[in-house]
């Protein structure tokens, strides 16, 4: 058995975990194409590493809003700062090793604003963002099935109501890319991310007298147990979404398929939302038609998963536990559902619209900061009201 300590051979459950991710992104090749199986395997590694990195959005966020701790925040903006280099000169070309390719840049107005605000205040009162809510279920926590699932019911609500919500006032899409073209595009994002680094080190050290200092690592004895250093987090995390811009032709997103996912068990029960504003559009019509496991944000979704679940088990940390106190339990049920609601009107969550979208040098990403930022300021207020001693 594979413990914290490190071991020889890993834990039965590891190996069965790791041929289901193996043997799923095979089906699914054979099934779908290759491409589809390759994004099943991108989102294994995604679970291994938020799990081992503990690479939180939401607990960054945190730190800094409540303990003026800018560790995490800087983490993000190395993360970012990678991935604009990265993806910009690809976007610009269009196309890259034969995919055409397209970046995620949407409106910036009061659907988005409103969206990630929700979002902001949700990821807090529920414990974990939306790629800390899929690799906390592979990591074994109970609670983050039930914020999971409301996170399913409030993404199809979100879609009821997303004609309205898109009907409201707001700004033509800005690209970076397209304004400024891939060099100058780079450096207005560049820019961006080192003031924001700059003030963060500011505020720590006149809070602190001192920036924090990074825990220890022996990463050449733990890669496979963790945990691991919080920058590799970032640059594993700004890879593997380049990975995926490169293989699905758009960057990494989660929330789409809680959408998909949640509109497909409503109309197994009777349901029919197909003349919703959202499933109107001929990409999300024909996802609905289509199997759920045929598309990019499912089949990545499940690896991550299946990813953190084998991080965990080799880390000697799967645990699952069914004893969830009553606060917590209607923290979770009220975090998932604005979290997903709150992602269907801001273009996507902290993973599609923050990092996918400042990635792809679109000004929404930046507003989704921000405004999922001021979300988060008043969701970390309300923590205490539902926990006790409150979750990383």
């Amino acid at each position: 058995m594979v413990t914290a300590a490190g071991a020889k051979r890993p834990p039965v459950m590891s190996m069965i975990i790791g041929a289901l991710l193996l043997g799923g992104a095979g089906a699914l090749a054979l099934a779908f194409g290759t491409r589809v199986g390759l994004l099943m395997l991108i989102g294994g590694l995604l679970g291994v590493t938020l799990y081992h990195a503990s690479f939180g959005f939401s607990s960054a966020w945190r730190a800094f809003i409540s303990e003026g701790r800018g560790r995490g925040l800087r983490a993000q903006m190395v993360m970012l700062a990678i991935a604009v280099v990265l993806f910009s000169p690809a976007l610009e070309a269009g196309s890259l090793w034969g995919q055409s390719l397209r970046g995620s840049v949407s409106p910036v107005g009061v659907s988005l604003l409103a969206g990630a605000f929700l979002f902001g205040v949700g990821m807090q009162v529920g414990g974990g963002c939306a790629s800390g809510t899929l690799f906390t279920v592979g990591g074994g926590n109970a609670r983050m099935v039930v914020t999971l699932l409301f996170f399913i019911v409030g993404s199809v609500i979100g879609t009821a109501h997303f004609a309205w919500w898109t009907g409201l006032p707001s700004l033509e899409p800005v690209s970076f890319v397209q304004t400024f073209g891939a060099q100058g595009g780079i450096a207005v994002s560049l820019a961006l991310m080192g003031a924001i680094a700059a003030f963060t080190v500011f505020i720590e050290k006149r809070r602190h007298g001192a920036l924090e200092k990074p825990p220890p690592a022996n990463l050449r004895e733990r890669w496979l147990t963790g945990p691991w250093p919080l920058l590799l987090g970032a640059v594993a995390l700004a890879l593997l979404n380049f990975a995926t811009l490169a293989i699905a032709g758009r960057p990494w997103g989660v929330t789409s398929a809680f959408a998909l996912w949640g509109a497909k068990a409503y109309e197994f029960l009777g349901g029919d939302v197909s003349q919703w504003g959202y499933w109107l559009k001929p990409s999300k019509a024909e996802s609905l038609r289509a199997s759920v496991w045929s598309g990019a944000g499912t089949v990545m979704n499940v690896g991550i998963v299946l990813g953190a679940m084998g991080a965990a088990t080799l880390a000697g940390r799967f645990a699952p536990s069914l004893r969830i106190p009553l606060r917590p339990l209607l923290a979770a049920v009220i975090g998932g559902l604005m979290m997903g609601y709150g992602a269907r009107l801001a273009f996507g969550c902290n993973v599609g619209a923050y990092f996918g979208g400042i990635a792809s040098g679109s000004l929404h990403g930046w507003a989704w900061m921000m405004a999922g930022f001021a979300g988060s300021i008043l969701g970390t207020a309300l923590r205490p009201h539902f926990y006790d001693r409150p979750p990383g």
